[in-house]
């Protein structure tokens, strides 16, 4: 069963995949879980996780959700409460452990190649260097614009009750906080000769 074609937003898409999940079609399930995972991600790296950490809390919140699949009475509410489940999770784990959410490295930003350029060797180089100086600037960025700037990146049309939910942002907040989060990216690429060159292709 697919999501239906007015389904935007991500917990829409989550929604009928998940309904179809509970409905018995269990390949519904993997997409959920590419869905939705990116995002249970980057909650759990806001809560302090390291990358091996972090895979470990969303790997027991998946596997929590597959216990308690039945007292998730309403679809709708999936995102939510995988969100919330994970957080708590990843509280509880970084409170055991004593580890801190370590620098991130270009591997695991979020800075991804366009789908339609992917297969394209004669730019692939281009890009990965364009990716480079990206996560550059992006991580020099506060915390809040870096995680805000990613999750966004990520999804297709997510909604800002889901964005609010994932980072802790007031949803009212959110548009301005993009916005003045974007304008200073974008002002930092643009003081960077390496990048100007890169655009260029020089």
């Amino acid at each position: 069963m697919s999501p239906p074609a007015g389904a935007q937003t991500l917990t829409s898409r989550c929604a009928a995949l998940f309904a179809a999940y509970q409905a018995g079609d269990r390949a519904s399930l993997d997409r959920l879980v590419q869905e939705l995972s990116p995002l249970l991600w980057q909650v759990v790296r806001a809560q302090g996780a390291d990358s091996h950490l972090a895979e470990d809390v969303v790997q027991v919140a998946w596997l929590t959700l597959l216990h308690k699949a039945d007292t998730v009475r309403d679809p709708q509410a999936v995102v939510a409460w995988m969100i919330t489940t994970s957080r708590r999770e990843a509280w509880r784990a970084v409170r055991q452990s004593g580890t801190s959410r370590q620098v991130d490295d270009p591997e695991t930003a979020m800075a991804v190649i366009p789908a339609p350029l992917a297969d394209r060797p004669d730019v692939q180089a281009e890009l990965t260097e364009q990716q480079r100086l990206l996560w550059q600037h992006l991580h020099k960025l506060p915390d809040r614009c870096r995680q805000l700037l990613r999750v966004v990146a990520t999804f297709d049309r997510p909604d800002y009750t889901e964005l609010s939910e994932a980072l802790g942002i007031p949803k009212g907040s959110i548009g301005p906080t993009r916005g003045r989060c974007l304008a200073k990216l974008r002002q930092a690429l643009q003081e960077d000769p390496a990048w100007e060159g890169v655009a260029d292709g020089r």
